[in-house]
């Protein structure tokens, strides 16, 4: 995957991420870095349970890095003490 789809995907993904952990966002810069970053732990977790994680850009890849990014935000808020849920 290239780096213009890494974007794309962190975009929607952070996006989608951080409406269903806090509603808000966390600004355009942080929900793509999240979202990039949820990509690589949705990865990571998928991969771990033997499914395949990022592959492209598809639903497939979306939904493993929407996951990875609500698991990012939560750990932020908690790291930061920002409220969520």
């Amino acid at each position: 995957m290239g780096i213009i789809s890494w974007i794309i995907l962190g975009i929607v993904a952070g996006f989608i991420g951080s409406k269903i952990v806090n509603k808000t966002g966390q600004g355009m810069i942080m929900d793509i870095v999240l979202g990039i970053v949820g990509a690589i732990v949705g990865g990571v977790i998928f991969s771990a349970f033997g499914a395949s994680g990022v592959t492209g850009l598809n639903i497939w890849s979306l939904i493993v890095a929407v996951i990875g990014s609500v698991v990012v935000l939560w750990a932020y808020h908690q790291i930061s003490g920002k409220r969520t849920l």
